[in-house]
This record gives structure tokens, sequence and C-alpha cells, in this order.
């Protein structure tokens, strides 16, 4: 029985480390087809190498076809969501080569809208400015202008104005607003002495007559206006504008037709302003991203870029996405510029200050 017992031991011993030799083998086969941490996740790679392309050539984006380059542009900082989603993609896969592509992104992302990361705001300013589409379908304009007339704003801009919110805004920022002008949809209220208020023609292009042409522009039709305020530092041009509206739809996809026409209008009549210092106050509809206002952008700069925390978005108020109510400035230094809370409209309220 103990030579038998020895034997099948034996047997037993030389099956099961035979058995381990061919597992081995085929452990070491499977390892030499299976693609390694470089080889992983190809598509994730190339995903991530097109997202950074798009992000960086996003100004080659034609708009013949729907406005697709406006359309990206308006909405550009939000792409770069997509890159926690391919890292998380990438780590899944534990993919080294998609990880890796996803530099591209992150560095184009950083270099467009990094400088908006940090705190650039300082306190103070020899001027302070703030701009408001108050909505025609705002439910207390009373109480919007109250909440505006607390904002310490100097000169204060309001766009869509209606003949029967008029009188309440008015009313409410007497008090604190000796001077104001409102010329169709759009107003200026200010502390400082206002003259030579008149429309600027946004719709139709006239070229550097826009601005000196005011007989071409019914008052009361009027979405955007010049005025002077007198500052202790000399004459201040303050332009207020509400631009056309932007609408996506099927037929014509990213529509902008009007908008576009009224910024180039409009920068055309502020490229023809004489007075060295200027401050632009609206409604864009628009972001400064957008290759549709370079006739504005070329001459001037936006307040939140150059001294403001983060985006800076102001439409819609409930959840805001894009930066569409806009302060720019010429010849003058921006100190801050930030956002204030929700009013009675779809829009949020906008203020900067500035320095001579």
């Amino acid at each position: 029985m103990t030579q038998a017992d020895t034997a099948e031991t034996g047997v037993g011993g030389r099956d099961t480390a035979s058995g381990d030799r061919r597992a081995g083998v085929r452990r070491a086969i499977r390892s030499c087809f299976r693609p390694g941490p470089w080889k992983r996740g190809p598509v994730l790679a190339a995903l991530a190498a097109l997202l950074g392309l798009f992000m960086l050539l996003h100004a080659w984006i034609p708009n013949r076809i729907g406005n697709l380059g406006s359309l990206v542009e308006t909405f550009l900082p939000w792409f770069g969501l997509f890159v926690p989603v391919l890292l998380v993609a990438a780590l899944w896969r534990r993919s080294a080569s998609a990880v890796a592509a996803l530099l591209l992104p992150v560095v184009v992302w950083l270099n467009l809208f990094g400088g908006l990361l940090g705190g650039k705001s300082q306190p103070g300013g020899d001027l302070t400015v703030a701009s408001h589409n108050v909505g025609a379908d705002n439910p207390d304009p009373a109480g919007t202008a109250r909440d505006l007339a607390a904002s310490g704003a100097d000169v204060l801009a309001l766009e869509e104005l209606t003949e029967q919110a008029r009188g309440a805004y008015e009313k409410e920022l007497a008090r604190t607003y000796p001077y104001h002008a409102v010329l169709g949809t759009v107003g200026l209220w200010s502390r400082l002495p206002l003259s030579d208020t008149r429309p600027v023609d946004i719709q139709t292009d006239y070229g550097p007559l826009a601005a000196t042409k005011p007989e071409e522009v019914k008052r009361g039709d009027a979405r955007a206006l010049r005025t002077t305020v007198a500052t202790d530092h000399g004459p201040l041009a303050v332009y207020v504008a509400h631009l056309g509206s932007a609408r996506v739809n099927a037929e014509h996809g990213f529509w902008t037709v009007h908008r576009d026409r009224n910024a180039q209008a409009l920068g055309n009549a502020i490229a023809a302003e004489r007075n060295k210092r200027v401050v632009l106050l609206g409604d864009l509809n628009g972001t400064m991203d957008d290759r549709a206002f370079a006739a504005l952008t070329s001459r001037m700069r936006s307040t939140q870029e150059t001294a403001g925390n983060g985006f800076g978005f102001t439409w819609p108020a409930a959840f805001p996405v894009a930066r569409i109510d806009q302060i720019l400035v010429r010849g003058v230094e921006p100190v801050n510029s930030r956002v204030l809370p929700s009013t009675g409209s779809d829009h949020l309220p906008v203020v900067a200050g500035i320095n001579w």
C-alpha cells in the first residue's frame, strides 16, 4: 500500500507541474498579444487630440454653414468640460497614450481662459459704471431699480426699457442719480452731469456717420445712445447699446444677422469717436470670443477679461452660461469687474471700476 501511494503521488505531482507550465505558457502568450498602456485607448487619444485642435483652431471654423464658427466661440469655454470626461475614460482603460494626448486640450484651454481663473480685481476706482438689461417682462421694476441704486455705481446703463416700466425706473433712481437720458429702449443714469446725448444708428451701417447723423434715427426707435459724462478728470464718452438677438433654429442655425450688423455699425461709431476715453455699456447678445465683435474688441478692452474674477457669465440669470452683457473701455484702466446678484430680469447686472 505504501508503494502504491507513493507512485500515485508522483504521477499527480507531474500532472500538476505540467498543468502549471501550460497555464504559464498561455499567460505569456496572452501577455504578448495584450496591448500595453501606450497602445490602449487609441480612440480616446484621438478624441483628446481632436478636442485640443478644435479649441486651438476655432477661428478657422467657417461661418458659412449655420454660423457654426460664432456658435462655437460663444460657448468655447464649456468645451473644457470634455477634458475630465475623457480623463476618466482614459484612466478606466489604463491608457497612457490617452492621458498624454489630453495635455493638448488642457494647455490650449488654459492658454485661452486660464487668465480668467486668477483674482485680478482690486478695490476702488475713480468711477464705477454698471449695466443691466432689466428685461421687458420684469415683474418688479421698482425693486430692480432700488437694487441697482444700492450697487454704488456712479453711471448706470439700462437696456430693454419699456414705456410701461420707464416711469418706475425714473422715480426710483431719481434719488440717487440727478441726471439721466433715455432714448428708445436704452437709458443712462448718472451722478455726474450729462451732455451731448444723441442716438447712435446701429440698425444699418453708415460707417463713420453712425454716431454723427442722429437725424437718421428716430429717438423713440433708438437701441443705442452716446453721451458725455463730465468728470473731474475731463469728459468721458459713454455708449449704451442693446444689439439684435441671437437665435438658434433648424432653418438658419445660429442666426445673428441683425446682431452682427449692429456690432459692425457700433464699432464704426466708436472708431470715429474723438474722445480718447470711451466706455461701452450694454447687452451685446454675444461673447467677446465671437469673431462678430472684432470691430469692437480690436479697439476696446473687456473689464471682465482685464480686471475680473472668473468668467462673469450673465445669461440666463437662473443658470448663466455666457457673458453677453458687457463693459468695454478705451483710454481708461479697469480696476475691477464683477456680476451683481439676480434681479427680476433674465439677465444679471454687471459693474466695473475704472481709473484714469
